[in-house]
């Protein structure tokens, strides 16, 4: 009996390896630009290296994706950077 709850301890953890690797990338969706529009355009310029007239199209299509496929250290700075100039801001 011992080594039956081996083997079930030791399936636990690989079944959720899979979840767990789904979520290795994420994408930062921008929700609303808030009130602070031109300064939420200003930091999606930047951060994505677009042009403005593309920076500001992606923040009028709201909500729209700012950045695919991002290491979730790299997508929840994302985020930080648009909400401190009031961006309404989630990662998928």
């Amino acid at each position: 009996e011992p080594a039956a709850a081996a083997v079930a301890v030791a399936a636990g953890p690989a079944a959720g390896a899979p979840a767990a690797e789904e979520k290795s990338s994420f994408d930062v969706v921008l929700k609303s630009a808030g009130s602070a529009k031109l300064q939420v355009v200003k930091a999606v310029k930047e951060l994505t290296g677009l042009g403005l007239k593309e920076a500001k199209e992606l923040v009028d299509g709201a909500p729209s994706t700012v950045k695919e496929g991002l290491a979730k250290a790299e997508a929840e700075d994302l985020k930080k950077k648009l909400e401190e100039v009031g961006a309404e801001v989630e990662l998928k």
